[in-house]
């Protein structure tokens, strides 16, 4: 006889027990308790900028047995998956968009689990409890961002339309790289030679380069990452997502899950970028810089970022969203996907048919973009 499942709903996360979120939810950094605790605190992801938490805890038997991160948007920033003209669709039509669900790790295009369980059921679960909660919200619609492979499965059997998207992963060898010269020599001459020139065009300038994971990183290293990451967004004329404060916590409560690569030139500190790390693979997430220097960007957020995964025997590194010029760095077309919930029957009919026209463009740009490989084609 199976125990008895029950499906809550929290606004915060401060009273769930982090022993037991993260023994679900594993070694990604992005869905860790102490992460999207942090964006919470530091009044990141809160409903004054637009996320309101509703976070669904699966119990069995009184106890925890899957979780989903789950927001109510009142707008679509800072999601990296694109709805803007679903929502004027829906305004020319007269129906609200905003609120929606949202299943995602706010402000990071990076794939992870959503449906957040130890089983199938349970993850099916989760997206038929977000489906109901929808309804009963009276929402528009519901979203889940780069969930993880795992997930996929259940999200359709629950009745979501899937997206899919692309981004740029750098993988390891099996049995790693011995070395970043050998991960060069498998690269085809043109790229290597490429690679090898807008490096030393950095040297030249006279740039080393520091990575400092966990507790090297001290509160002067933390100060210049957030003036660089504060110069990025003011360059766009934009204010940044995250606050010092954020970062300060999730260094604090997992010192080991972030690492800066930092640039100095004359005894100066120039650019830097943060990672995150979660078990065998990093993920660039951030970076800024003081003053342009040809190559920096490629070199302090790609080609150390890849030096280092290859020297810590890290399985992948994922560059982050966008991009098709990280291929030349090495990096593969990956396929990443979204799932999408639409309460009118009458949009979501729309939605779906524009989604299986652009799966199939999508399908046939990767493959495109697969046959223009960096690395050398094998005999």
């Amino acid at each position: 006889m199976s125990r008895e499942v029950e499906i809550h709903v929290v606004d915060t996360l401060e009273g769930v027990s982090s022993d037991e979120w993260n023994r679900l939810a594993g070694t990604n950094p992005f869905v860790r308790h102490e992460f999207l605790l942090a964006l919470q605190e530091t009044g990141c992801a809160v409903p004054r900028t637009g996320w309101r938490p509703h976070f669904l805890l699966l119990k069995r038997g009184g106890e925890l047995a899957g979780v989903m991160p789950l927001y109510l948007k009142k707008h679509s920033r800072g999601e990296y998956v694109f709805d803007h003209a679903w929502a004027e669709a829906f305004e020319r039509h007269g129906i609200k968009y905003y609120p929606k669900g949202l299943s995602a790790v706010p402000f990071s295009p990076v794939t992870g689990p959503r449906l957040i369980a130890a089983t199938h059921e349970d993850r099916v679960l989760l997206a038929r409890g977000a489906i109901e909660l929808t309804k009963q919200l009276e929402l528009s619609s519901l979203h889940v961002l780069f969930p993880h492979e795992q997930d996929l499965e259940a999200l359709t059997e629950a009745g979501y339309m899937l997206r899919e998207g692309v981004q740029f992963h750098w993988e390891n060898v099996p049995g790693g790289y011995p070395s970043f010269d050998a991960f060069l020599a498998a690269m085809s001459h043109d790229k290597r030679k490429k690679v090898k020139q807008d490096r030393r065009r950095v040297a030249d300038a006279g740039v080393t380069f520091n990575w400092l994971r966990g507790a090297a990183i001290d509160s002067a290293a933390l100060d210049f990452f957030y003036e660089c990451y504060e110069n990025t967004y003011r360059e766009h004329w934009n204010p940044p997502y995250l606050s010092r404060e954020f970062f300060e916590q999730i260094h604090a409560a997992a010192p080991d899950s972030i690492m800066l690569v930092i640039a100095q030139a004359d005894g100066l500190r120039l650019a830097c970028a943060l990672n995150m790390i979660g078990d065998d693979v990093m993920f660039g997430r951030y970076w800024g810089t003081k003053e342009f220097v040809s190559g920096l960007h490629f070199e302090t957020c790609y080609m150390q970022g890849i030096e280092y995964c290859i020297a810590n025997g890290l399985a992948r590194f994922e560059g982050g969203a966008q991009g098709v010029h990280k291929m030349s760095r090495g990096m593969l077309p990956t396929p990443t996907w979204s799932a999408h919930w639409v309460a009118d029957p009458r949009f979501a009919h729309a939605i779906s048919e524009f989604l299986d026209a652009e799966t199939a463009a999508m399908d046939e740009h990767i493959e495109e973009l697969e046959a223009h490989t960096p690395f050398r084609k094998k005999s």
